[in-house]
């Protein structure tokens, strides 16, 4: 699949609406990164069945470096028999279903692997995390309230032994 160019003043009409500066969306065919500069400007960097082509302002070695500064928590290391868990869109990560609620798993609580964790609000629009394997929570990394990007490690939990 291949974005036309009215594909992307669609998406960043959208983008311009929100308060987000990036946009990270890949799928199996192509990774498109949209980043917004401090002059309101907008850069692509468009990945193509491993070959990355960047149109705008940016050299694709500052694109490059951006990308990997942009994802610190991607590359975390954990404590050994830790899972980590992570969010799956950037956004803002709620510990509670609503202001005021009971948070949704404390340190210490036992979870399943289909049980909800926390949620994260992306344009407006709620999404669950799950644990995804059931275990122990261990230490829980991001405060109520603050924005995240894919792959910011949310919490640590312990597996339950099989």
């Amino acid at each position: 699949m291949k974005l036309t160019h009215h594909d992307i003043q669609e998406i960043l009409q959208l983008l311009d609406a929100s308060g987000y500066d990036t946009l990270d969306l890949e799928t199996d065919n192509f990774r498109l990164t949209l980043q917004r500069t401090a002059n309101k400007q907008w850069v692509r960097e468009e990945t193509q069945l491993g070959q990355a082509k960047t149109v705008g302002h940016q050299a694709p070695s500052q694109a490059s470096s951006q990308a990997a500064q942009a994802a610190p928590e991607a590359a975390e290391t954990l404590a050994e028999g830790l899972l980590a868990v992570r969010a799956p869109l950037p956004g803002t990560f709620y510990r509670a279903p609503k202001p005021g609620a009971a948070p949704f798993v404390k340190e210490g609580d036992r979870v399943d692997s289909s049980q909800v964790v926390g949620i994260i609000e992306t344009m407006k629009l709620m999404n669950s995390v799950y644990a995804d394997q059931a275990g122990v929570i261990k230490e829980i990394r991001i405060p109520n309230g603050q924005a995240v990007e894919q792959g910011t490690i949310l919490l640590t939990l312990e597996p339950e032994e099989a």
